[in-house]
């Protein structure tokens, strides 16, 4: 097989070849120079962002007939030999398969030698955080103090699995994700050097799906430039990469926003057919809307769009969105993609998502022209005049005899202004019963409850939302509310709010609302006859008291609970 992959063949061989991490490349080639160079360094980063590639150039360098220099010759001996891997005294290890305190102690017995045809000996340890935590302990003394002769580099894309005691022996330098601009620019240098036609478009749509790794760039382009034809075009690579294309992003975002659900499940459906990935879809719109947002924020951050590239309809979608509805999408598009991960149906959840999305922006573009008190109180009044026109629907032929009834009952409870009477009576019973796991019970799924009825129910949600279990039984809870208006528009929503609160603690409870200052007021009027009751029962019923009493008299017993 005489092919070599482009990644391979186009592997950087010297420092000016390493892509987006001059940070670290002129820090690295200094040192050399000057040869200060350190005896053990940690290289850590994403995937396919150079820090093997580094650790190979960098044992090149240090150990090249020219040296010290900024950049490795590629011609001597030593040089070649490192780099087609004759020359024994750079060793590269995959911890992954060598994780052993055994491969560990091999080395370390085997460091005391000194190299054979290149001065310095170099051990590059690939994926070091696999190796067990003997295996570390093995390595710390010799890492710590080795020949002078040794250089040790290890790489990690999971830095925080490996111990301290090692990150602390080391220089460490952190590969960054490699920018989207670099990437294009890096493979118009291949292709052209390749002789492969790609167009513009074709290499942002490969540089986007690499998500800043340019060892998954130049796989992806191998693989696009193996699907094309004659010259690899912007459709090549999303269907090779699975991606969905701006153009029809821009119009899914569109029927959202213009309220045409329609042709948004629609479009939603033709790319689902075509066997485009629901989750990739997913990913796809949340970076495209958030490019979005920056765009429509400061259009001068055009440099650092990830998804979406600034044409004209780019610029048409930013002019007719607003910032709280791209916001707001984002939020729902993020839930739906925790959502998929656990589902074998994502569609279903995605089509939910968008049809929320689209019947949220109803609720959002007619709320701020109206006063949120004003709706509250018309709510309240409509609420009034609905019971009492079904209260005279139900008795029309009363007789003025029996309006009195109701007055017999008032002393039970109270009317506020807003015309919300509380149930006195109830909730004395419910304080009777009240027990402190039961209340215990309600509040630690309170959170849930509200969670789970705002994603139901916004009104109804806005309602309970300034609330807080205050007592509870096992038959029935009181809520105090932080107004008095929501008692009386959480009648309205009563059994919807207390089939949501069953459905999160698994039991069925009546949920009675009072004010948060009658609360207090009732609370502390239970206590207190409570408290008297106590006192008065207790002399009566204690035999020694009565025997005290009539051995002293009254006047000179005092009786200590």
């Amino acid at each position: 097989m005489s092919y070599q992959a482009l990644y391979r063949t186009w592997r950087p061989q010297n420092f000016k070849d390493v892509v987006g991490q001059t940070h670290i490349t002129r820090t690295l080639q200094n040192a050399i120079a000057q040869e200060k160079f350190s005896h053990a360094y940690l290289f850590s980063g994403p995937r396919g962002t150079g820090k093997t590639s580094a650790a190979k150039i960098f044992a090149k360098t240090i150990n090249c007939r020219s040296a010290p220099t900024k950049e490795a010759c590629n011609e001597c001996d030593a040089c070649i030999g490192i780099q087609n891997g004759s020359i024994s005294d750079v060793i590269e290890i995959d911890a992954a398969s060598n994780t052993s305190v055994d491969d560990i102690r091999e080395i370390r017995d085997k460091v005391k030698y000194a190299s054979s045809s290149v001065p310095y000996k170099v051990y590059i340890i690939d994926e070091v955080h696999m190796i067990s935590t003997s295996a570390f302990n093995a390595l710390l003394k010799t890492l710590e103090e080795p020949p002078q002769h040794v250089v040790f580099i290890l790489a990690t894309t999971e830095p925080h699995k490996i111990p301290l005691t090692i990150i602390s022996r080391c220089q460490r330098f952190d590969f960054k994700p490699i920018s989207t601009r670099a990437i294009v620019e890096r493979m118009e240098t291949i292709v052209e050097a390749e002789e492969v036609s790609v167009s513009k478009e074709a290499l942002e749509a490969v540089s986007l799906a690499a998500e800043g790794g340019m060892r998954d760039a130049l796989s992806l382009l191998d693989q696009a430039i193996s699907y094309s034809d004659d010259q690899v075009e912007l459709e090549d690579v999303l269907a090779v990469t699975g991606g969905v294309s701006q153009h029809l992003l821009t119009d899914i975002v569109k029927g959202m926003h213009d309220k045409d659900i329609k042709n948004t499940l629609t479009l939603l459906d033709d790319l689902i057919q075509s066997g485009k990935d629901p989750g990739r879809f997913v990913y796809d719109l949340i970076y495209f809307l958030r490019d979005l947002l920056l765009y429509k924020s400061a259009p001068s951050l055009e440099d650092i769009l990830e998804r979406a590239t600034v044409d004209d309809g780019f610029k048409q979608l930013a002019d007719e969105v607003s910032e709280p509805w791209i916001q707001e999408a984002i939020t729902h598009l993020n839930q739906c993609q925790q959502e998929i991960k656990w589902t074998n149906n994502p569609k279903v959840f995605i089509e939910i998502t968008l049809i929320t999305i689209t019947n949220r922006y109803q609720q959002t573009q007619e709320a701020p022209a109206v006063d949120d008190e004003a709706v509250m109180q018309l709510t309240s009044k409509l609420s009034r005049l609905e019971k009492e026109l079904e209260t005279l629907k139900q008795r029309p032929f009363a007789s003025q005899e029996q309006t009195p009834a109701p007055q017999a009952r008032r002393p039970q409870t109270r009317s506020t202004k807003n015309s919300y009477k509380i149930p006195y009576e109830k909730i004395r019973h419910v304080l009777q019963e009240a027990e402190k796991g039961a209340l215990k019970e309600v509040q630690g799924q309170w959170a849930s409850f509200l969670n789970k009825l705002k994603s139901m129910n916004a009104p109804a949600h806005a309602t309970i939302q300034d609330s807080k279990p205050a007592a509870a039984s096992d038959k029935a809870v009181v809520v105090a509310f932080k107004y008095e208006i929501h008692c009386a528009l959480f009648l309205d929503n009563q059994e919807l709010i207390e089939s949501v609160l069953a459905s999160v603690i698994n039991k069925e409870l009546t949920i009675i609302p009072i004010p948060i200052n009658d609360w207090h007021e009732l609370r502390q009027e239970y206590v207190k006859n409570q408290d008297q009751s106590s006192q008065k029962q207790e002399p009566e019923n204690d035999p020694l008291v009565e025997e005290a009493r009539k051995l002293v008299g009254d006047d000179l017993i005092e009786v200590h609970d």
